[in-house]
């Protein structure tokens, strides 16, 4: 059975992951998968570095826009998902092409984690959520550790939503992981820059996203559903909320955002050392970079 072809193009944030995709996509008549934990919420726009119309450039994009910012997603929808656009994809004779900075989600897909075969209980939710809020989230996070602690140490343990489904799974079914993916052939190419320039391009990604409007993004955002969902934990949203408060000022709000995605950046870049097979694409010279990946690309696909 022939296999399925799947191009990942990995990076830190603020790399210009999606600028090499959308030339990539261009180039072999791809379809573009988000693989962004921010970007699937809807009304989340500048803050997630949403890509949106003319950016676009007429290359279709899945996963962006797909749940109301009260809903919740876990790694296991994800991965469900996206399995079936690769599918879709695929069935249509274009390239399934999966972006973004999201490193669990990637590896999960990469790595065929088989997230159980359980479905969500509700009523073993609400308990956890009762718990919760008597005993707090690491009392939940200990019955994950005692039932299973080799996926505890894939958890974030202050992710409340992850260590819910993480102990449901762990309850109910096994996270193995398996080899689950036989049927696709993965190409994972990774964006890189030397660290100074990247960190430049931070900076000023976030001045960018300041003068694009984020305060009044998120000062709506706060006032329609508060602070306590899902995408208000991503860096860029949580920093706003202490200056719309007034507890810090614009320029310590902006100095936050940026140290916190220099750091979010450093953990991206350590979390891809960890998956097998990365090939880096140095991105300093934006031409000479879809070059590289275009050759890589097309070897690649002939075999």
């Amino acid at each position: 059975m022939k296999k399925t072809k799947v191009l990942f193009i990995l990076g830190a944030t603020g790399s210009g992951k999606s600028d090499l995709a959308i030339r990539l996509a261009k180039l072999f008549g791809g379809e573009i998968i988000s693989a962004d934990s921010v970007q699937i919420f809807k009304e989340f726009n500048i803050g997630s570095a949403k890509v949106t119309g003319q950016e676009m450039e007429g290359v279709v994009h899945y996963g962006i826009d797909l749940l109301s910012p009260s809903e919740e997603y876990s790694v296991y929808d994800y991965v469900e998902y996206t399995k079936k656009m690769i599918k879709q994809i695929a069935s249509q004779g274009k390239l399934p092409i999966i972006v973004g900075g999201t490193g669990l989600y990637a590896k999960s897909l990469i790595e065929g984690y088989n997230f159980g075969e359980t479905e969500k209980h509700s009523e073993f939710r609400a308990e956890l959520e009762k718990q919760i809020a008597t005993a707090g989230l690491e009392s939940v996070f200990s019955r994950l550790v005692k039932l299973d602690k080799s996926l505890a140490q894939k958890v974030d343990k202050n992710n409340k939503v992850r260590v819910i489904r993480a102990l449901e799974i762990a309850t109910f079914g096994s996270e193995k992981s398996k080899r689950q993916n036989d049927n696709y052939d993965f190409k994972v190419l990774a964006t890189c820059l030397e660290r100074e320039q990247l960190y430049h391009k931070i900076n000023k990604r976030v001045d960018r996203m300041i003068s694009e409007g984020l305060i009044e993004e998120v000062d709506t955002l706060y006032k329609k559903y508060g602070d306590k969902i899902q995408p208000f934990k991503a860096i860029g949203y949580k920093e706003v909320v202490p200056y719309l408060k007034k507890e810090i000022t614009q320029e310590e709000m902006a100095e936050l955002i940026k140290k916190h995605t220099r750091n979010y950046a450093k953990r991206q870049l350590t979390f891809l050392r960890g998956i097998k097979g990365v090939e880096y694409i140095d991105v300093s010279n934006k031409e000479n970079a879809v070059k590289q990946a275009k050759e890589m690309v097309e070897k690649w696909l002939i075999q």
